[in-house]
C-alpha cells in the first residue's frame, strides 16, 4: 500500500497561481501572532540535511521600523555623502514598505558531513516556503535582497551575527492590488533529459 499522500490539486493550483507582490503596494494589517506563528513554522519545514537548521528569523515589528530606516540612511550617507531627498526617502522607508519584514539569516558553517553549500540551499528554502506560507494565509508577500544584505555594518545593525549572513528579508502585508503576471521560462529551454555521452 503507497504512503504516499493522494493528490492535492487545490494545493497544485494555489502554486501555480502564486505571485510576490511588490511591497511598496503593501498595506496594514499585517500577521498577527496566530498567522504568523504558522508562517514560520512553515517555513522552518524545510529540506535540512543533518538536521542542523542551519538559518534563523529576525522580525521587524512596525515600532522598529522607522529607527532601522534612519539607521540605513545614517550608514548610506557616511559612505556616500549627503543623498537627494528622493533616495533620503528611500533609505528612511527600506523597512516601513510593508507592514512586516522578517529577516532569513544563514547560520551555515563548516561541518564534517554536510556542505556549506547545502545549508545555504536550506535557508533559500526557508525564504521561498515563507512567501508561499504568506501567500497561503491570505497575504501580499515579497523576497527582497538589498544593499543592506550584504554590508557589514548594516547587517550586524540588523541581527547578522560573526560568519551570518542574510538570504534576504520577505516583506508581508495586505495586497492593495492584483499582482502583476511576469513571464515565466519555457520549460523547452530549461530541461534536458540526461544522455551519456
Amino acid at each position: 500500500m503507497s504512503t504516499y499522500s493522494p493528490r492535492r490539486q487545490e494545493a497544485l493550483d494555489f502554486l501555480l497561481t502564486r505571485r510576490s507582490h511588490p511591497c511598496v503596494t503593501m498595506t496594514e494589517p499585517g500577521p498577527g501572532e496566530s498567522d504568523l506563528r504558522d508562517i514560520l513554522t512553515v517555513a522552518a519545514r524545510v529540506p535540512d540535511h543533518g538536521k542542523l537548521a542551519p538559518w534563523r528569523f529576525v522580525i521587524y515589528r512596525e515600532a522598529k521600523r522607522e529607527i532601522i530606516g534612519r539607521k540605513l540612511l545614517e550608514i548610506c550617507e557616511a559612505e556616500n555623502g549627503p543623498l537627494d531627498e528622493a533616495r533620503k526617502e528611500q533609505e528612511l522607508s527600506r523597512f516601513s514598505r510593508a507592514p512586516l519584514v522578517i529577516g532569513v539569516i544563514s547560520t551555515a558553517a563548516i561541518h564534517p558531513k554536510i556542505p556549506v553549500w547545502e545549508q545555504e540551499l536550506s535557508a533559500g528554502a526557508v525564504c521561498m516556503n515563507l512567501v508561499s506560507a504568506a501567500s497561503a494565509a491570505g497575504y501580499a508577500s515579497q523576497w527582497l535582497s538589498e544593499w543592506y544584505c550584504f554590508h557589514e555594518t548594516a547587517a550586524r545593525y540588523l541581527g547578522c551575527g560573526e560568519d551570518e549572513r542574510f538570504a534576504g528579508f520577505i516583506h508581508i502585508g495586505t495586497p492593495t492590488q492584483a499582482p502583476f503576471e511576469r513571464p515565466r521560462p519555457d520549460l523547452a529551454d530549461i530541461c534536458t533529459d540526461w544522455s551519456e555521452t
